[in-house]
């Protein structure tokens, strides 16, 4: 059978005029038969691809590959850095709220430290209390001393009596 075609494309391409004087060989009576139908217009010959034509499909084809694998690698590098930036914008994210909860700590420590030194007693007011207890120390001290002279006295004077009541009789 393939020859049958190919000796039907080769009487197609032979002008009509001459295709009329052209006998065809064969021993059969389906092959006369086959050959002798028309077959309709004769497809026109493909040109063979040249030199440059070729240079510039094979150009293009290998520049849209290397940019389509090209593009593939920026889109990868792309999404890694996307993620490496995320990690860090997440790690910035918990440090910020580190650092955020700290502030608060020193803000509560300093109020409470305000409140503290508000409510304490400076150098001056402890050096004027220090002064007072000294004053109120001396005063007790100079009053006990006072209350020890008298005391004295009142013994000096029970003394007195009792050695002239044991001298004199006294009758009652």
């Amino acid at each position: 059978m393939a020859s049958l075609a190919a000796r039907t494309f080769a009487l197609a391409r032979i002008p009509p005029s001459r295709a009329a004087s052209c006998r065809l060989i064969s021993t059969t009576r389906a092959v006369r038969q086959e050959a002798s139908p028309n077959l309709g217009s004769v497809p026109p010959a493909k040109k063979p691809v040249g030199a440059f034509r070729g240079g510039i499909v094979g150009f293009l084809f290998g520049f849209s590959l290397a940019s389509s694998l090209a593009a593939y690698h920026l889109l990868e590098e792309y999404k890694l850095a996307s993620a490496a930036l995320q990690a860090s914008v997440e790690e910035l994210q918990t440090s910020t709220q580190k650092v955020s909860a700290h502030v608060r700590r020193i803000e509560a420590v300093e109020k409470e430290l305000k409140a503290l030194s508000e409510s304490s007693a400076t150098k001056e007011d402890i050096s004027r209390v220090r002064s007072e207890m000294k004053k109120l120390y001396d005063g007790l001290h100079v009053e006990f001393l006072d209350l020890r002279a008298h005391v004295w006295g009142i013994q000096q004077d029970l003394h007195a009596l009792q050695k002239k009541e044991a001298t004199t009789v006294r009758v009652v």
